[in-house]
């Protein structure tokens, strides 16, 4: 048995059917059914006749990366799709061979059949295993630090999974948020998160009033445009630091608090992400409330840390770094 990674698309764009239609997925549209295929070498021609611009090291990855996916890859394994819409990692076993339907959306048109178990917290895996996890491939096996034993004994018993000290090509940009956020989660509780969210709104142009420690009311910070914050957007804004999703009682709350405080806006911001629920009422909701998730907090909070108060900065020591792009081709 192995582990698996398979990536939903550079953005996610393929997670949600992938998890809707319980499958993994991976993209080469241009590249047709691999079923009949008997050995890499063959694929590897086929590539470099589909993407003759395309140079040989990146053709070579690719081959390795799609005779993974479809010939090595076996029933029983398990796979893990990090997703790119909240800070979690999906985890399934695949149930079934490669097939290929030239139906399927952009992205999605070789697929293995999943059957999806868990979807855990990045919190809840030691950095070698998100060092691992974090590869820039679309596919690979993760084989370190007996990174199978550890992920399968997870899904079956619960708890972290700890240890180890794994070395593959790392995701730099998703390693650097995943040490940001566990140091959020360690330092910035209850109101000292509130207090680092009036801090990037400050930075973002914002008056802001924060509610004292304790009973707040309904909101946790009021924030307003202009001089004196009088002027409008006027937002309430409520603040949840724990680890259980938000659902629509808590959003309705802010409604009521919304009318309750004069704002015409709200902002939701729950480090433990939002119920389906929830999520569902982003659509309709999309010109009253926003709502943060701690990935969305550390994307605002990248965006205008030079603003922050030096108080704050103080508290959160960042740099900015240089590091190369890479893609498959460079390697």
């Amino acid at each position: 048995m192995a582990l698996w990674l398979v990536r939903a698309g550079k953005r996610g764009e393929t997670e949600a059917f992938c998890l809707e239609n319980k499958v993994a997925a991976v993209g080469w549209d241009e590249v047709p059914d691999l079923t009949s295929l008997d050995n890499r070498a063959t694929l590897l021609q086929h590539l470099s006749t589909i993407y003759s611009e395309k140079s040989r090291n990146a053709l070579i990855n690719w081959a390795s990366e799609l005779w993974a996916f479809a010939k090595e890859m076996k029933e029983g394994d398990l796979v893990a799709l990090p997703s790119k819409r909240e800070p979690k990692i999906h985890f399934g076993t695949v149930t079934g061979p490669y097939r290929y339907v030239p139906d399927n959306p952009p992205g999605a048109k070789h697929t293995r059949p999943v059957q999806w178990l868990k979807t855990i917290p990045r919190a809840a895996l030691d950095q070698d295993l998100l060092y691992s996890l974090g590869s820039s491939l679309t596919v690979a096996q993760i084989q370190r630090n007996n990174a199978e034993e550890r992920v399968r004994d997870l899904l079956v018993n619960g708890g972290d999974v700890k240890n180890g000290n794994g070395t593959e090509k790392l995701n730099l940009e998703e390693l650097a948020r995943d040490a940001i956020r566990d140091y959020l989660n360690r330092r910035f509780k209850g109101h000292a998160l509130a207090r680092l969210v009036e801090g990037i709104l400050q930075a973002q142009g914002y008056r802001t009033f924060l509610s004292p420690t304790g009973p707040d009311g309904g909101v946790d910070i009021l924030a307003g445009s202009g001089p004196l914050g009088f002027e409008s957007p006027r937002i309430a804004v409520q603040v949840k630091s724990g680890d259980a999703p938000i659902g629509t009682k808590e959003l309705n709350e802010l409604r009521g608090a919304m009318k309750k405080f004069g704002a015409n806006y709200g902002l939701f911001v729950s480090w433990g992400g939002f119920k389906e629920t929830a999520k569902k009422e982003k659509p309709t909701s999309y010109f009253e409330i926003r709502l943060w998730d701690s990935e969305d907090l550390i994307l605002h909070l990248l965006e205008s840390y030079e603003r922050l108060p030096e108080e704050l900065k103080a508290e959160l020591p960042l740099k900015r770094i240089w590091i190369l792009v890479e893609d498959e081709e460079s390697t």
